[in-house]
């Protein structure tokens, strides 16, 4: 039998109306939804299904948004393709995703993950306000050019790095944002196609999200976590771990971490996955695909 993968979007992903359709119908996807709402204490459903679309944009709420979503689209997957479970060999979500992937293979409970989530939001969202900073996707340049513009542009005391190493040619970079601007002129004169400034509330994935770290750690101490069933690739290594005590360290490290997305499906790849499904709202993951390796096809589910 061919070997599957499951992928999971990440913030950015979010889109007003997410999750109308499944709830509608689906039964099983609209329980997920309303598990959430009492979990949460708020109306995440009416959140996602109506808005405001932005509220919905805010990190402590996009990033429950997109979690729920992709839960209560597996269950999509669960109805009308049940026989491909059997073929799961990996699991892995971007960012945010990877908790996604982590409760689908079994190591965090669906009500653990989304309060570790919702904690995970909100404490990011608190560092995002403390410093003026964001993140940007650099199109049309080699990785290590990308690289070198980031150190060429940020001055003394100013973050600025490679966020996401997601695909030939599209590398997210994070940081203060007066380094963002130098950065972006920069890469312009060096030959770069475009730079596009991303919808987020902060610099992920560099040491300017250290803040969120003691909430972090502290809401996955409350949480338990057992051995995956499913491998998961992990983000900041694009490698798998199944020590219980090891994946909370790497959830708590991947904050302040880049995203080895391209080398995470270039793993998965090599070690035979044939397709992949991405489960959760847009094709983001499937487009960066393509730019990854074209021959291995990729359907969405959501």
């Amino acid at each position: 039998m061919a070997k599957l993968a499951l992928l999971f979007p990440g913030q950015g992903a979010q889109t007003l109306g997410m999750g109308k359709d499944l709830a509608n119908q689906l039964s099983a996807s609209r329980e997920v939804f309303s598990k959430a709402d009492e979990i949460l204490g708020y109306s995440l459903s009416e959140l996602c299904f109506e808005g405001p679309e932005a509220t919905l944009h805010h990190t402590n709420r996009s990033q429950p948004a997109l979690f729920v979503h992709s839960i209560a689209a597996l269950e999509k997957l669960k109805a009308e393709m049940p026989a491909i479970f059997d073929d799961i060999a990996f699991t892995a979500g971007l960012s945010l995703g990877e908790y996604t992937a982590m409760a689908v293979a079994g190591s965090l409970s669906f009500e653990d993950c989304l309060r570790v989530v919702q904690c995970r939001g909100d404490a990011m969202q608190a560092s995002s306000d403390l410093v003026e900073s964001g993140m940007a996707s650099v199109l049309g340049m080699e990785t290590e050019a990308v690289e070198q513009v980031c150190i060429d542009a940020r001055e003394e005391g100013e973050v600025l790095q490679v966020a996401n190493y997601l695909c030939p040619g599209n590398i997210a970079i994070s940081g203060h944002n007066s380094a963002i601007e130098r950065a972006s002129q920069l890469a312009s004169e060096r030959g770069a196609f475009r730079v596009v400034r991303l919808k987020v509330a902060g610099a992920f994935h560099t040491e300017l999200m250290r803040p969120a770290v003691p909430l972090l750690e502290s809401a996955l101490a409350k949480a338990s976590l057992v051995p995956p069933q499913i491998p998961v690739v992990s983000n900041v290594d694009a490698n798998i771990h199944s020590s219980p005590d090891e994946l909370k360290k790497i959830l708590v490290s991947q904050v302040c971490s880049p995203v080895y997305w391209e080398q995470s499906i270039r793993f998965m790849v090599e070690q035979g996955v044939e397709k992949f499904y991405e489960v959760g709202t847009g094709t983001t993951l499937k487009g960066i695909l393509k730019r990854i390796d074209r021959s291995i096809p990729c359907e969405n589910i959501g």
